[in-house]
């Protein structure tokens, strides 16, 4: 059975398939785990700094002078990676949203050229969508380009229109 043969409550990823067909609902998606990915990076940034003040406090008989900070520093640095990955978790999820509106974007903006490139396909296929030449216009373009009604001297022959 397909997918689509599927009912919707069926379906696990339905929800997901319809948040993927609209860029708002992707971007509104993604900002909830932006914000639970910014709130786990502030909360574990508190950690951190308890974390560092315990393990450096914490001192063995017999410590020479900055053993305690070797020891602590591993620690620190595991828990330094961890809100620097959710930093760039952040900022990728908010990247992906911006490129999910300029693709939506995007399509709207090439039906459009598509729409008017066909357009003017068919204006210049077909003799009917043209602008036709008033009688007018037609007969006043016959008498100039005939080049019978030029000057009749020939001290006006540099004035005078070649047939």
């Amino acid at each position: 059975m397909s997918t689509e043969d599927k009912p919707f409550f069926d379906d696990p990823d339905a929800a997901l398939r319809e948040i993927a067909k609209n860029p708002d609902a992707f971007a509104r998606y993604l900002a909830d785990f932006d914000r639970v990915a910014l709130d786990m990076a502030a909360k574990l940034a508190a950690l951190q700094r308890e974390t560092r003040v315990h393990c450096r406090g914490t001192r063995v008989e017999g410590d020479k002078m900055g053993q305690a900070f070797l020891r602590s520093f591993p620690v620190e640095k595991s828990l330094n990676d961890v809100i620097k990955h959710l930093k760039s978790v952040s900022w990728g999820l908010e990247k992906s949203a911006d490129k999910r509106r300029a693709h939506a974007e995007k399509v709207k903006e090439i039906k459009k050229q598509r729409k008017e490139k066909a357009l003017l396909k068919e204006r210049k296929n077909s003799p009917q969508l043209q602008a036709a030449p008033d009688a007018s216009e037609r007969q006043g373009a016959q008498n100039q380009n005939t080049g019978y009604g030029g000057p009749t001297s020939i001290y006006n022959l540099d004035r005078r229109e070649s047939a």
